[in-house]
């Protein structure tokens, strides 16, 4: 898989690590599927509105490449942080504009797990990140700390159904810091038009601007509910489409790591 421009094998890849954030969370042991020829790194929890630290995705490493996948919203706490659309200053670039307080608070509570993890991995390898929905805009936020700290020999970003993280300048810090970005999005999912263009705080005249980073991948699929235009399982069935010779290897090699079809 090459990490100039879009890659289709690599975006079905990705995805399926993102539903397994899922099953991470899900299960009460932590445990997920982790594919060949990857091994898992570490684990790694953040805290949403209510305090208490939750799992929130997994490191990942081959021998080539690093890949961070962070999971979606799952909990009342996690819609909560979600709901927070007021702006903060980018903590961890200068000049980098202002972003979601809701998400740049839980990023900022997993930072420090994840730092020390890539700490003791190495920087001659690629980094990959990536993540779904509310993970979609911490894989962001995260790209652009590590591709200004810490130096691996490239970074790229792959987020699927991810909600706008910051404000125009902070959209232009991300693509000088981080230009092999690729935001896949289903016209038909509600989750990518939130914080809407412009957003203003209720009874208050402030305003706050969000923007999407790019590139984006557009994709067209309509499902039975609005959850099935926004699910992990709907990203992942349907770019499977585009190549599914690969998909089913990929399912076949490594049991239960590709997400349910959803109906």
């Amino acid at each position: 898989m090459g990490t100039n421009g879009f890659d289709v094998r690599r975006a079905i890849l990705l995805a399926g690590m993102c539903g397994q954030t899922y099953k991470q969370y899900d299960h009460p042991d932590g445990s997920f599927i982790v594919p060949a020829p990857y091994a898992a790194v570490a684990a790694f929890d953040a805290q949403s509105l209510n305090r208490n630290r939750e799992l929130f995705g997994f490191i990942l490493e081959s021998e080539e490449e690093v890949v961070i996948a962070f999971r979606g919203t799952s909990s009342t706490s996690d819609w909560l942080s979600d709901a927070i659309a007021y702006q903060m200053k980018y903590p961890y670039c200068r000049h980098a504009g202002q972003t979601h307080r809701g998400f740049t608070q839980i990023y900022k509570s997993a930072r420090a797990g994840i730092m020390s993890a890539l700490a003791r991995l190495s920087k001659e390898k690629r980094l990959v990140v990536t993540g779904h929905s509310l993970g979609g805009a911490l894989a962001t936020l995260c790209a652009l700390d590590v591709a200004t700290n810490v130096s691996f020999r490239s970074c790229a970003v792959y987020t699927f159904g991810s909600p706008r993280a910051g404000d125009p300048s902070f959209v232009r810090a991300f693509m000088d810091a981080v230009p092999n970005s690729h935001r896949v999005s289903n016209l038909f999912d509600a989750v990518p038009y939130l914080p809407p263009i412009v957003f203003r705080l209720p009874r208050s005249s402030k305003v706050y601007e969000y923007r999407h980073v790019r590139t984006v991948h557009t994709m067209e699929f309509r499902k039975r509910t609005m959850s099935g235009n926004h699910v992990i399982g709907s990203y992942f069935w349907e770019l499977a489409k585009k190549d599914p010779a690969y998909t089913s290897a990929l399912c076949a090699a490594n049991p239960g790591f590709c997400p349910t079809r959803p109906q």
